[in-house]
């Protein structure tokens, strides 16, 4: 059976879901988490919840998927120690810092895979098992048959979204809401701007950056075919109305194993969509008709009423039971109730007296056991041994009733008992007190020029794609190293494989890899091991993490300031982006096939392509590998007069990353980070190294 895992952002949500079907729901607690913006609990409030939920049988997962600084670990520490106590089920996590400090003060407690991690092939499912996760979220870009894939080969559980919210950027790879308004949505705070106008040509006349929502509910038997453990609801941010619509329907869907009505598909758009829904990721059929944006509607009065009596009044006997009981002449009555746990409770009563009028039969004894309303326990057998002749009162039966379903109550509430540790941040590395070397990143092979070389950059980095059909670049000196792809499904494996062996013997001895699942393939071919900011490094856990992986250096997170960057304890290299168009979103839907119809425009890679929002801001949208988009910013980051600054930082390297630019241009620019040459562009930014993010 699938588990059905819903969304709760307080404590209504949380009845919403339980009585109305969730096997599980997902929820935050304190300010470390994906949706700070949602009611999050209070440890009180948190602690009742999780008693709630696992009084009648519904697991609980408290998300802890942000990206976190070095202060704020030890805060997060205290709620993964306070979590694991109470009996979470697990914890979802984004930041490999945060998984390094739950092993340490709940190492018991379970650990899954936000989808803010971007596991999007099997690899990367298999790296989350060698760090002992329990379960993956995969990206909700794949389709069908990616997930089909990785189900199939999976060692751990997977969980996919069926239904809400879909990001255009791929989850844990989104800066637009950081970069140009200082609200990351790696850290839980995305203010959603790809929701407002966008257009081409500088028009902010249409909205290509909003998607459907999706809605995968005729496609759950499906799913658990190919082995899918759970389906998630996204809602954390929605009111406790439509958390329950939605479970409902897709609780009363996965337990009859049937697809849902015309009157249930009518709810769930009623209740939240954004013109329709769609499945054109699950189905591989990417387009225009994916998007749409939420209308102005009428609150569906009838039903929310409706849903809100699910949880309002009354409670859904969800947990099934079994009575027992025995009646002997000159012994203490015995009840015993056992659930579906296994658990087991037995309580004794009066001794039974002889009988002056009407005896005790099973039948009475039965009907007095069986009354469970009002409680979460479904009565569905009574077993039970009366002798002939006996009397017991009716008070008496249902005083031990009660008290067998208190003493069972306390048992599943109980916590499992689990281990406890301290948090212990560990040594610390010193920073390195000379001038950092310089690094570049290319988009083209035509960046690469003697004139570039001759500044002699300790690294150049040269996609995947660029290089396996570049070997000429090898000729003309310099450490070139490979870029590989943030983004690469398992049907992409054959095609990439080959490109990188290809590389490798060219004899590239180093690669940059933005993305968990690549690491395995990478370290195979034995290249150096550099991590890029998709890894999304935020603190000196995570570096350390990385040092005990064999990673050589990472580039660490644009969205920390350079004071923060200098307090890193860094156990690798550490690298800082101090030039170029920011990536803001990387995309698995064209935006610029979308604009011209469908037709593929092989000029992707240019900059004519200008995504223009409504202050007049040019964003140029460039290919990346598989004929995905890129955003990137509109303007670029430049930091060349501020070198000792950068120097204060403690890197090993700064990096300049060249998109658009001409070949001409890039010497120029590397030239003024050499301090060979003062010039600065017309327009720049510095990007969050100074202000910072929430």
């Amino acid at each position: 059976m699938l588990e059905l895992l819903s969304p709760a952002g307080s404590m209504e949500a949380v009845r919403a879901a339980v009585q109305n079907g969730a096997d599980a729901v997902y929820m935050g607690y304190g300010d470390f988490n994906a949706r700070r913006n949602a009611k999050n609990f209070t440890e009180e409030e948190f602690a009742a919840a999780v008693s709630y939920c696992h009084l009648r049988g519904c697991r609980v997962y408290l998300t802890l998927n942000t990206l976190l600084t070095d202060r704020e670990l030890v805060r997060a520490a205290e709620t993964a120690a306070r979590a694991g106590a109470l009996g979470v089920d697990a914890v979802l996590v984004q930041d490999l810092g945060v998984l390094r400090m739950v092993r340490q003060v709940s190492p018991d407690l379970p650990v899954h895979a936000s989808t803010q991690m971007t596991v999007h092939n099997l690899d990367g499912v298999k790296q989350m098992a060698d760090f002992g996760m329990t379960r993956a979220v995969l990206s909700r870009e794949l389709s069908r048959d990616a997930i089909a894939y990785i189900c199939e080969r999976s060692p751990i559980e997977i969980e996919v979204f069926a239904h809400g919210a879909l990001c255009m950027c791929y989850s844990g790879q989104c800066f637009l809401s950081s970069v140009i308004g200082g609200r990351s949505g790696n850290r839980g705070l995305c203010a959603q701007p790809c929701r407002l106008r966008y257009g081409w040509n500088g028009r902010a006349d249409g909205n290509p950056l909003s998607l459907k929502d999706m809605s995968l509910a005729s496609h759950l038997r499906e799913l658990r075919k190919m082995g899918v453990a759970c389906v998630k609801l996204e809602g954390r941010m929605k009111r406790s109305e439509y958390v329950a619509v939605v479970t409902r329907i897709y609780a009363d869907a996965i337990r009859e194993g049937r697809e849902p009505t015309e009157e249930e598909l009518r709810q769930l758009a009623g209740a939240f969509s954004r013109q329709g829904f769609t499945q054109g990721y699950y189905l591989d059929r990417k387009g225009p008709d994916m998007f749409g944006v939420r209308e102005e509607e009428k609150e569906p009065r009838e039903l929310f009423a409706r849903a809100r009596e699910t949880y309002e009044d009354g409670e859904r006997q969800r947990v099934p039971i079994t009575f027992y009981a025995m009646l002997r002449s000159g012994e203490a009555a015995q009840v015993g109730v056992k659930d579906d746990r296994e658990n087991v409770v037995t309580v004794r009563g009066p001794v039974p007296e002889a009988a002056r009028t009407k005896p005790l039969t099973p039948e009475g004894v039965e009907k007095q056991l069986s009354r469970t309303g009002g409680t979460p326990y479904r009565c569905e057998a009574v077993r039970s041994m009366v002798e002939e002749g006996l009397s017991l009162p009716a008070a008496a039966l249902n005083a031990m009733r009660r008290q067998a379903l208190e003493e069972l109550s306390a048992r599943r509430t109980a916590p499992p008992p689990r281990r406890t540790g301290e948090y212990r941040p560990g040594v610390r590395y010193e920073n390195r007190r000379e001038a950092p070397e310089l690094t570049i990143s290319v988009s083209r092979a035509g960046q690469v020029t003697p004139e570039l070389l001759a500044l002699d950059p300790a690294l150049v980095y040269v996609p995947l794609e660029e290089l396996a059909a570049h070997p000429e670049l090898t000729e003309l000196g310099g450490r070139l190293a490979v870029t590989l792809p943030r983004v690469a499904w398992d049907r992409e494996w054959e095609t990439m494989t080959g490109q990188l062996r290809r590389v490798r013997e060219m004899g590239i001895t180093d690669a940059l890899v933005g993305n968990l699942g690549m690491l395995k393939l990478a370290r195979e071919m034995e290249f150096a091991l550099r991590g890029d900011f998709g890894l999304e490094i935020y603190n000196s856990q995570a570096m350390k993490e990385l040092r005990h992986m064999g990673l050589k250096s990472a580039a660490v997170s644009f969205e920390l300031k350079l004071a923060q960057i200098r307090d890193l304890s860094k156990a690798v290299d550490a690298e800082v982006i101090t030039y170029g168009r920011l990536p803001l979103m990387i995309m698995e839907n064209c935006i610029i096939r979308n604009r011209t119809g469908g037709k593929c425009q092989k000029a992707c890679q240019g900059g004519e392509n200008l995504l223009t929002d409504r202050k007049g801001a040019r964003f140029p949208v460039v290919r990346a590998y598989g004929c995905r988009n890129e955003i990137l910013n509109s303007l670029p980051l430049w930091l060349a007069d501020k070198q000792e600054d950068v120097r204060r930082a403690g890197a090993w390297a700064q990096r300049l990353v060249f998109t658009l630019e001409s070949p001409a241009e890039c010497v120029r620019i590397a030239r003024c980070y050499r301090g060979l040459e003062r010039w600065t562009p017309a327009e720049y930014t510095r990007g969050l190294y100074y202000r910072g993010v929430e």
